[in-house]
């Protein structure tokens, strides 16, 4: 941002715009106002916009609030609260734990949050009589050793999502599963770099996968992971691994979760781990050993992993397909608008 007073136009605009309500998702990056030494403002602005629209119906979206916040995160979440009239959290921790972490400072505790979870599609669940015609498609067919069954490594290949975790194993999984179910099992790696940052991370797993292509054991498929084709490239695979060290994949998960597709992730890892306990839809691991026995008991038992799918499928239907959530955005916009006309804070119950 080169601007210290970027907001002011903002405001300009949606004072002509007049809207029912203004809905504003909330990343640091995006609003930081960095001065000529470099320094940061802490996302001042963002409050000035909020404080300007006062009169405006406001909903906020953060997409960063962290089980324990850092001093700077925390002010700014509590002057986030004050000066929004709703603002909407994914998971229930982050609600609960800030009845720990404002008191903990003297402060009061907000009452105008909302937990509205990240939404899903619904209309993107494909039966196993489908899955041949969408490997033909992706030109899986081609692949002379790929077998029927397949797990899956998608997604953006970044330094945090570490697919050596489970290439580094794979070997040892597939001979495993082949020796107790007589099944050909092969690894599916699929996606692309998006940050060069992350070069030397995506050399080094494409290297691996390399390896492993050669003795027949996975197949390395290039794309960008957006789109449809994002969706039935986890829809080919029994079940999807998501060895992530860092909480940024609530947006890959989604589209697990759209799929009813089983999966197994990291733990702890505060949203991902959050939901795969409340939609029981997948395993967790915090272990090389952990995520060894996890893949090979998953892959050696089909009756699980029905469970698993089919407790994903109720957790979309209930919880986070998007005719559900929506539902849950116009109540937030409902409750907004009638802060500003009564002059009255929106007041929700604690989750505890």
């Amino acid at each position: 941002m080169q601007r210290r007073d970027w907001w002011r136009p903002v405001v300009d605009k949606i004072r002509e715009l007049d809207p029912y309500c203004v809905h504003l998702e909330h990343e640091y990056g995006l609003y930081e106002y960095v001065d000529e030494r470099g320094i940061g403002d802490n996302n001042r602005g963002f409050i000035a916009l909020l404080e300007a629209l006062g009169d405006v119906p406001t909903v906020v979206e953060p997409h960063t609030v962290h089980g324990r916040l850092r001093d700077t995160e925390a002010e700014f979440v509590y002057q986030m609260c004050e000066a929004a009239d709703v603002v909407l959290l994914k998971c229930h921790y982050q609600k609960w734990r800030l009845d720990w972490t404002f008191p903990g400072y003297g402060w009061p505790v907000p009452r105008n949050i909302m937990v509205v979870p990240h939404g899903a599609r619904s209309d993107r669940r494909w039966g196993v009589e489908e899955v041949p015609k969408l490997r033909e498609e992706l030109g899986l067919n081609e692949v002379p050793h790929l077998g029927q069954h397949l797990v899956g490594l998608v997604g953006w290949i970044q330094s945090n999502k570490r697919w050596d975790i489970l290439t580094s194993m794979w070997e040892e999984i597939q001979a495993e599963i082949q020796a107790r179910t007589g099944e050909e099992w092969d690894l599916l790696a699929a996606g692309t770099m998006r940050d060069p940052n992350h070069l030397k991370d995506y050399q080094k797993y494409r290297e691996e996968l390399e390896i492993l292509e050669a003795k027949g054991l996975a197949h390395y498929y290039e794309f960008v992971p957006r789109g449809e084709v994002y969706y039935k490239v986890m829809a080919v695979c029994d079940f999807v691994v998501l060895p992530s060290t860092d909480e940024t994949q609530s947006g890959t998960l989604a589209r697990i979760i759209a799929l009813n597709k089983p999966y197994i992730t990291t733990a702890p890892m505060e949203g991902l781990t959050a939901q795969t306990l409340e939609s029981e839809g997948g395993l967790l691991f915090t272990t090389k050993k952990m995520l060894k026995e996890k893949v090979i008991r998953l892959a050696c038992d089909p009756a699980l992993r029905l469970q698993l799918g089919d407790n994903l499928r109720r957790y979309l239907d209930e919880v986070v397909a998007w005719e559900v959530v929506a539902r849950q955005y116009n109540e937030a916009y409902e409750l907004a608008r009638w802060a500003v006309r009564t002059g009255t804070c929106v007041e929700l119950e604690p989750e505890f």
